[in-house]
């Protein structure tokens, strides 16, 4: 099992600085709290030999429904165990999409940790690129201008190898890293 906390902190010992930040751009319109459900919304594709960012999106042409997210807390889980929903715990591609809620404005910060490759973004702007197969690592902190309270679309391309899989999302909205509650995460039917 990952040790996030020490993962992020020998990743923060190890990298220069931030990315430059971007400013994310509010969804609108606002979705209804009535029309939203809990978690993300996510499609898989299987199969290929999935090597990278372009192969998944490949294998996601022929996507298909999923059980939705709870959220981004996917732990490095045991070699064999199903990755994320899915039905299968190898050669999987996920397109995953919903909003993320931010209840105050201001700076933060935010972090993908994945096995294998993510592309995300949020509000419209890439915030995760960590391409090709690797183990349980983080992509990078990326500093995020929230410039109001609300929810933000979010998009991530994720893909699976072979192995183990995980899936994380930290932010900085009080002041340190910390897993993003599943509570923050909803989509639409």
């Amino acid at each position: 099992m990952i040790n996030r906390a020490a993962l992020l902190f020998c990743f923060a010992l190890a990298t220069p600085g931030f990315a430059q930040s971007v400013t994310l751009t509010l969804a609108d319109p606002q979705p209804d709290d009535g029309d939203l459900t809990p978690g993300l919304a996510v499609s898989y594709g299987f199969g290929g030999d999935m090597r990278s960012l372009e192969d998944a999106e490949s294998v996601l042409r022929r996507a298909k429904a999923g059980p939705a997210l709870r959220g981004l807390s996917y732990d490095d889980n045991e070699e064999g165990d199903n990755t994320l929903t899915s039905t299968e715990p190898t050669k999987v591609a996920a397109a995953i999409s919903g909003f993320i809620q931010f209840e105050k404005a201001g700076t933060f910060k935010v972090e993908f940790v994945s096995n294998d490759g993510i592309l995300a973004s949020i509000g419209g702007q890439q915030v995760a690129l960590y391409d090709g197969v690797h183990g349980c690592e983080p992509a990078g902190i990326q500093e995020i201008v929230v410039p109001e309270a609300g929810w933000y679309a979010l998009e991530a391309t994720y893909f699976q190898r072979k192995g183990t899989a995980c899936l994380l999302m930290d932010w900085d909205v009080g002041g340190r890293m910390g897993p993003v509650p599943d509570t923050a995460f909803a989509h639409t039917n």
